[in-house]
């Protein structure tokens, strides 16, 4: 393939299309945020269950991650992104129909497995397919710049969506853009010369590391209901230490497993995707609970809401745009640290809520530091994660990264929902009014994201430093050569 395919009509539409589908994937993950409020109401969620229209979508998606992209390997790549692309429609127009809490919440578990196909074959659609350095860096930076795009688009399509013609019409969206992606992929991609065959696929190590994270974020979630030492919650958690266990034993005598323990070897990458697994949890509950204080304590509407994370994507950008400069001169590893430090500072700012605060003074200034610091931590994150992989072995540090990412998402609501109800009950108990005790759990939840973001900053200590591509490069070498031997 020359180097010059990007610049064809065709290398352009294939990347139009590829990027498809991480905007629909992460357009999903913000437009939902915005309509929680009036999901809640319309299907009766209790504030502590609600969560689950956010967390049981990333759970699942970082659950099936890895099973995704070993199934694009064996089965085809196109084969599997056709595959996702239908499961994450049809899901999507379930959870338009649902009529209850229960089958909204199971369309957004069936929405992740089907993005865990999608994403995975995406991303190494767009690696095979523009080999070319020029023509990957600039895939690969498009494709970047879609996530920022789509978040932004997604608080905001949440809102109009939901003041409009309601809160369904997030997820009646999705169906037309999957019909659009599944025609796409079919026009543009060649059939795979693979037979489907369920040999060398892990499906139980798949079954187990799903159902014991299941087991412990539903664990996590009843606590404060069941009470943290009752019987039934010692039980689920223990259950779900068991199948995680059992999953480690059986990717260590699996004859192809579905996380190769050697991968933990190599130098950095275990406190890289813990780095992200922590940072993550705390920026995605950010945006859960803010969610409900603007519009359940201060009244905005949706569409008003979902202007006010504007900002946040603009700095962003900002922090990511940074982040490469910085990396040249000093190296990953401060960039990692000194974004999740500015953070935490930032989150901590925001965890200062009041009833009837001010958004200019009260929540833009902790806003925007915070999501400068995320970009940084990001950019930085990734880089170092990807450090000293050999070439081999690149596709699953990739998957553990994404699935650090939603896996830390879910447990990160899980846990700061825990405390933010279990605030929000002692205050109700001691007479103060249903809005100051709402701000005040949301305030102690928010605190402990900060918290979660600030330990990612010490974690982040561990990580691989490196200052350019060319130097990940040569210690991929090596971690080859070692891994070899």
């Amino acid at each position: 393939m020359s180097a010059s395919f990007l610049s064809t009509g065709r290398g352009k539409l294939i990347l139009l299309l590829l990027c498809g589908v991480a905007f629909l994937d992460l357009v999903d993950a913000s437009i939902v945020n915005v309509a929680l409020p009036s999901i809640r109401e319309d299907l009766h969620f209790s504030t502590q269950n609600l969560q689950w229209v956010t967390s049981g979508y990333l759970l699942t998606y970082g659950g099936f991650m890895l099973l995704g992209g070993r199934a694009a390997d064996l089965f085809g790549r196109r084969r599997v992104l056709l595959a996702g692309t239908t499961v994450f429609g049809v899901a999507s127009l379930a959870g338009g129909f649902a009529n209850s809490a229960g089958l909204l919440v199971g369309a957004r578990l069936t929405q992740g497995v089907g993005a865990a196909l999608m994403m995975p074959a995406a991303l190494s659609l767009l690696t095979t397919t523009f080999k070319e350095g020029q023509d990957r860096t600039k895939a690969f930076g498009v494709w970047g710049a879609v996530a920022g795009l789509a978040s932004a688009v997604g608080v905001l399509a949440g809102g109009l969506l939901t003041d409009g013609p309601g809160w369904r019409w997030v997820m009646f969206v999705n169906p037309p853009l999957s019909v659009v992606i599944m025609v796409g992929a079919l026009r543009m991609f060649e059939p795979e010369d693979k037979r489907v065959s369920f040999k060398g696929l892990d499906l139980v190590g798949a079954f187990l590391v799903t159902a014991g994270m299941l087991l412990l974020v539903f664990g996590l979630v009843k606590a404060p209901d069941q009470g943290w030492g009752s019987s039934r919650t010692i039980l689920e958690l223990a259950g779900a230490g068991v199948l995680l266990v059992v999953f480690i034993i059986n990717e260590r005598f699996s004859r192809n497993p579905l996380l190769p323990l050697s991968v933990f070897r190599i130098r950095g990458l275990v406190a890289a995707d813990v780095t992200q697994l922590v940072g993550v949890a705390g920026f995605i509950s950010l945006f859960f609970f803010l969610t409900l204080y603007m519009q359940n304590v201060e009244g905005y509407s949706p569409i008003r809401a979902g202007l006010a994370y504007v900002p946040i994507t603009v700095a962003v950008g900002i922090g990511a745009g940074a982040a490469p400069k910085l990396i040249a001169k000093v190296g990953t590893r401060p960039v990692v640290v000194t974004g999740a430090a500015i953070a935490s500072v930032g989150i901590y700012l925001l965890a200062q809520l009041k009833v009837h605060g001010s958004y200019v003074s009260g929540l833009l200034p902790g806003m925007v530091i915070m999501a400068v610091g995320l970009g940084l931590l990001f950019v930085g994150v990734s880089t170092a994660a990807n450090a000293g992989v050999p070439h081999h072995q690149a596709g699953l540090a990739a998957a553990l990264l994404n699935a650090s990412q939603q896996v830390g998402g879910a447990l990160g609501l899980a846990i700061f929902a825990a405390i933010s109800t279990a605030r929000l009950n002692h205050e109700l108990k001691a007479g103060v009014s249903p809005a100051a005790a709402m701000t005040s759990g949301l305030s102690w939840a928010l605190t402990a994201c900060a918290v979660a973001v600030a330990c990612a900053a010490v974690i982040a200590l561990r990580t691989r430093n490196v200052h350019s591509e060319a130097e990940a490069e040569a210690l991929a070498e090596v971690e080859e050569l070692v891994t070899a031997g």
